[in-house]
């Protein structure tokens, strides 16, 4: 029972990353470029827990660089997507939060060239794990 427990977890955790990464892709089509970093960036955290759950983990925290650290001695490709995660945890706070600027608020930072990024590499490590979980056997 277990084991459909904690599949089940990780299919909804993860169908709710791709909700949010095509909300990413709808953001940056209206030009509202620091939501869709920020939405890129909950959108592979998502699914990164995803594979957590499915692997009978328990995942905590937001950065998508620790969770992929995690997983790494039973995954080891996890660390190939290191550098994605690490320009997508640059998004969590300074997207949302005026004062994490010297002067201005966030969507003066933000432009087409970061958010464009930051929706491919949330789509990278979503391939990748939605790969992941159809090899363990979590129905998607």
């Amino acid at each position: 029972m277990w084991v459909m427990e904690r599949f089940e977890e990780a299919r909804r955790c993860f169908l709710q990353a791709l909700r949010d990464l095509r909300a990413a892709g709808e953001s940056l089509r209206t030009e509202s470029y620091e939501w869709s970093s920020f939405q890129s960036q909950k959108a592979a955290e998502k699914a990164v827990k995803a594979l957590g759950y499915a692997l009978g983990r328990t995942s905590w925290g937001h950065s998508v660089t620790e969770l992929l650290e995690g997983l790494r001695e039973s995954l080891p490709e996890a660390g190939s997507y290191l550098r994605d995660s690490r320009e997508l945890d640059r998004h969590y706070i300074p997207s949302r939060y005026p004062n994490a600027f010297e002067s201005g608020y966030p969507a003066l930072y933000y432009d087409v060239e970061a958010a464009s990024r930051a929706v491919e590499c949330a789509r990278r490590i979503i391939d990748w794990v939605e790969g992941m979980l159809k090899r363990l056997g979590v129905k998607i």
